[in-house]
């Protein structure tokens, strides 16, 4: 028996198949292991992968890419305004559905992913020889329920037949064998995500063979892209340094840039110089120009800082310090590079850092063990209840403190195993009559807004006090679906107001 799992990320695709009990990523028809998660649409054909992603130069309002950002959204999401507004396609809302408009034709965000996870499907069973459909997909830890049917309906579109959605870390720690091959006792792992657009970063406790989240955030605002923007940008300033023209302003010009900045910055993880090599880049005029490593490193160092800042922020958010810490796992295409590497092993001098599988290729190898599992074809350590669901996102709620400023206090921060309960008493000024209760979530990383609302609960006819305080006892129970159930109560009066808010996290 033989499985496979994919690893949809906003740059790229990846599949591995498990088979004779391992795991291995398989290579495309033009020879990638990796795919680029593009779709180019013409009149006559759909094209996904490295074609797709080569030809958008020409073809740019009619590719698709980074469609997982924008998969399962709906507008108004922030995240999805995002898209729209930096997406060369356009996004329009049609009953009440982000869709693509391409040549005059109404194409689904799902419809995308269905293309890229055939491609992915074709992949597989032509490196197995057989129609093998059984699949497990992996999934951000951030991704919400609405993003997770979106992916997995997708997958099902695409003729797999899928066995499970796993987290990415959790198939991160899987294809190390992690808590499979020493079942007893409990260690820390840190997961460390970069991709090319995000980057992720999870402490996970292993402990008999359960995972469990003790803090995880995710940064959209880092990833391989801005590395490879940061070099385009020095290409840019080394051609108007040669040949006296400003193309920055220039999209063709830059996209051409950025291309040739993506395949140096790729060869740099191995070779100490690359050569970036642009035909009649603007006006006519060739471009030709070689980077080593050492210059590439000089360009991107604030980056650089930015990525290794964020372990240390979580590693506080979460009361450790380096020396609790275990095992780190690098994956994601841009922890490939040698500085980044080498930055975070100074964070972790005696921790063992485990990069011995491409870190591109460790997240679809962890989906595809986890496949085999589900067979049957090893030991079922990872049971249903051993991947333990966790809130996403910190779940605060509002409140006033003396001087009359916003407070808030987190009642469920991200990591919180699910389901889970509880218990807050919230005051407020006695001389009211009704008190509103407001929920927010938020990934810890930014300013609380109003964005962040997601639920209120009013409660009125309250007695009101000359002097005192209101004391209005909140119970907030979150399921393992992430709905949470809140009850209001008046402590002074049994005054009582229920809600139910379906997704929370």
């Amino acid at each position: 028996m033989a499985a496979i799992g994919v690893h949809l990320g906003a740059s790229c695709a990846c599949a591995a198949v498990y088979k004779d009990g391992r795991a291995d990523v398989v290579a495309n028809d033009a020879g990638d292991r990796v795919t680029p998660a593009v779709v180019a649409f013409s009149e006559s054909e759909e094209v996904v992968g490295l074609a797709a992603k080569q030809s958008r130069i020409r073809n740019v309002s009619s590719t698709v890419v980074k469609v997982k950002q924008i998969l399962g959204r709906s507008s108004g999401d922030p995240q999805a305004e995002k898209y729209i507004a930096e997406s060369k396609c356009s996004v329009i809302e049609k009953n009440g559905k982000l869709q693509y408009e391409i040549d005059n034709k109404l194409i689904t965000p799902e419809d995308v992913a269905k293309l890229i996870f055939s491609k992915m499907k074709e992949t597989a069973q032509s490196a197995l020889g057989s129609d093998v459909n059984d699949v497990v997909i992996t999934v951000p830890f951030d991704f919400g329920e609405n993003q997770k049917n979106a992916l997995g309906e997708a997958a099902a579109a695409a003729g797999f037949n899928v066995m499970r959605l796993i987290h990415e870390p959790s198939a991160a720690l899987l294809a190390y064998g992690i808590g499979q091959d020493s079942p007893t006792g409990k260690s820390n792992v840190l997961v460390y995500k970069l991709g090319g657009t995000s980057l992720s970063i999870t402490v996970i406790e292993v402990n008999s063979g359960i995972y469990r989240v003790l803090a995880t955030n995710t940064d959209d605002t880092i990833g391989g892209v801005c590395f490879t923007e940061a070099l385009a940008q020095h290409l840019a300033s080394e051609f108007q340094r040669s040949c006296k023209h400003d193309i920055r302003g220039n999209p063709r010009a830059m996209m051409k840039l950025m291309n040739s900045a993506d395949i140096a910055k790729h060869s740099l993880s191995t070779l100490g110089s690359a050569n970036c090599f642009v035909d009649s880049l603007y006006d006519g005029l060739d471009f030709d120009c070689n980077v080593s490593r050492a210059r590439f490193e000089l360009i991107c160092s604030s980056l650089f800082s930015k990525c290794v800042e964020a372990i240390k922020k979580l590693l506080q958010q979460v009361g450790f310090t380096a020396d609790d810490i275990n095992k780190v796992v690098l994956c994601g295409g841009s922890a490939r590079i040698p500085k980044l590497q080498q930055l975070i092993k100074d964070i972790f001098p005696t921790v063992e850092l485990l990069n011995s599988i491409p870190p591109d290729e460790v997240i679809p190898i962890g989906a595809a063990i986890e496949a085999g599992i589900l067979l049957g074809k090893e030991n079922p350590l990872l049971e249903e209840e051993a991947l333990i669901e966790c809130s996403a996102k910190d779940i605060l709620l509002k409140g006033v403190d003396e001087s009359g400023a916003d407070k808030f206090t987190v009642l469920f921060p991200s990591g919180t195993p699910l389901p889970a309960r509880r218990q807050h008493t919230l005051h407020a000024p006695g001389n009211t009559s009704s008190v509103c209760l407001e929920l927010y979530e938020s990934l810890g990383k930014s300013p609380m807004s109003e964005e962040g609302k997601f639920a209120q609960i009013v409660l009125q006819d309250l007695d009101k006090k000359e002097d005192g305080l209101h004391d209005i006892l909140t119970v907030l129970t979150m399921k393992r679906d992430g709905s949470l159930h809140v009850t209001c109560t008046d402590q002074d009066t049994g005054k009582c107001e229920i809600i139910t808010v379906e997704v929370a996290s």
